[in-house]
């Protein structure tokens, strides 16, 4: 799934392209997707209107429109929001298509089809209960030391499954929750109220980090995901244990284990984190 610095990069290298641009029409080739409200509705509201901005919360890209309703898309598992020209529409697995008053298109594509589109009134965003429960952010003002040394001392849970909960920190998955702990030199099946002040902080600075890089990076591609020019990101090439099992760590050596913790395949150093 696409996380913080994949929907990220996806948002900057959209918002210049579409500001400004009218959605002439909107080809809905799949309505299941679309969740509130109907498909028809759905078109009717967006279309002849015009994008003010594309901005991002966690997980989810919101499209501002002058007639006050934002479009909410979550991308899911597989979903790829990008920018084409006409002579561009051959993705198979398109779902959706803006036309543009340019010319252009917008077009969301997604093979698993589990990505969710919305399109509704600032008043009405408490309806995704995942949008309105977001915690705060890394590198936002929001999200402190403070923060999350509290949050931490409070649990008794494993430290990757508090970590994943979007209730807590929003934007992080897997990959860039077992990069923070490789960074922090924390074990995934630590408790999370047994960190000290010291390591809180270096957990802190490494969750920081990892997005920060992530987004430097492009995102993180491995099959699916695009940003919004159609393009692979490079972290990948920058990743310290997800996606390594076997491999030696580059710190000190020992083999990179990959095992399930809350529920989700978890990378990381035996010896480097203990």
């Amino acid at each position: 799934m696409p996380e913080l610095p994949e929907v990220e990069t996806v948002r900057r290298t959209l918002v210049d392209k579409i500001t400004g641009c009218q959605i002439k029409n909107v080809d809905i080739k799949l309505p299941r997707l679309i969740k509130w409200p109907s498909a028809h509705e759905f078109k009717a509201l967006i279309t002849g209107r015009t994008i003010i901005t594309l901005a991002r919360h966690g997980k989810y890209l919101l499209l501002y429109l002058d007639n006050e309703m934002i479009v909410v898309i979550h991308l899911r598992m597989t979903g790829r929001l990008y920018y084409v020209s006409t002579a561009d529409l051959t993705d198979q697995f398109s779902r959706i298509v803006f036309e543009l008053s340019n010319g252009d298109h917008l077009l969301y594509a997604d093979t698993r089809t589990l990505g969710t589109l919305y399109a509704m009134r600032p008043d009405e965003l408490w309806r995704i209960s995942g949008l309105a429960s977001l915690g705060p952010e890394p590198l936002s003002p929001e999200f402190t030391k403070e923060y999350l040394a509290g949050i931490l001392h409070k649990s008794k849970g494993k430290i990757k499954a508090l970590l994943l909960n979007q209730k807590v920190v929003a934007g992080l998955g897997n990959i860039y929750v077992d990069e923070a702990l490789a960074i922090a030199g924390l074990h995934p099946e630590r408790t999370a109220n047994s960190l000290n002040r010291a390591e809180a902080e270096r957990l802190y600075s490494a969750i920081n980090q990892v997005i920060a890089d992530g987004i430097a990076h492009g995102g993180t591609t491995f099959r699916d995901y695009r940003d919004g020019a159609g393009k692979s990101g490079s972290h990948q090439n920058h990743l310290r244990v997800y996606g390594r099992k076997d491999l030696h760590c580059y710190q000190c050596g020992a083999q990179i284990v990959k095992k399930e913790v809350a529920g989700r395949g978890t990378h990381f150093c035996p010896h480097c984190q203990r």
